[in-house]
């Protein structure tokens, strides 16, 4: 798989870019260490040196470097239990509980977002496309449930915001372990 290309067709295309995702053959290593990993460490790369070019929010160098990995690493975690959400919740919405599926789910769906975190690299206003690209992360998350998970059009809502709603505790929870540790 082509990280750009594949990155390029979720932003530009979702619908032609899920019609692909949806038919290809995928392990969950292998999403993981080709595609999440890294966008997921463009976008913590992009954080640790804006705060840093910012003035380091009082952390100094070993804590900000320490508050960047571990915000990965829970990163990661968050994408594999997102995953499980979705494998979880979809045979109540009329789709089937499809580990595979799901995980192309979780690992796509936050694309415009790690790309958006790129852009915090940028002191003071990076956070601008950051969350533009979590928006569009929604929408790519919603384009791509009835295409990848085969739920019903008329229950892609429910399940939507039930998963967003999951997902947002999900974050903060690794917010909260975050900022307890640094």
């Amino acid at each position: 798989m082509d990280i750009v290309a594949r990155a390029k067709g979720l932003v530009m295309n979702p619908l032609a870019e899920w019609q692909i995702i949806a038919a290809e053959p995928a392990e969950t290593v292998d999403l993981f260490k080709s595609y999440v990993m890294p966008l997921a460490g463009v976008a913590a790369v992009g954080g640790l040196v804006g705060t840093a070019l910012a003035g380091a929010g009082g952390l100094g160098l070993g804590g900000l470097i320490g508050s960047a990995v571990t915000g990965y690493l829970l990163s990661l975690v968050g994408i594999f239990v997102l995953a499980k959400i979705v494998e979880m919740l979809t045979p109540r919405f009329g789709g089937p509980a499809d580990p595979v599926a799901a995980m192309k789910l979780a690992a796509f769906a936050p694309t415009a977002s790690w790309l958006g975190g790129a852009c915090m690299i940028i002191p003071w206003i990076g956070w601008l496309p950051a969350l533009a690209g979590g928006l569009y992360s929604l929408f790519l998350f919603y384009v791509g449930t009835p295409i990848v998970m085969r739920i019903p059009r008329e229950r892609v809502m429910g399940f939507a915001l039930s998963v967003v709603l999951v997902a947002v505790l999900v974050n903060i929870l690794i917010g909260a372990v975050v900022a307890m540790l640094f």
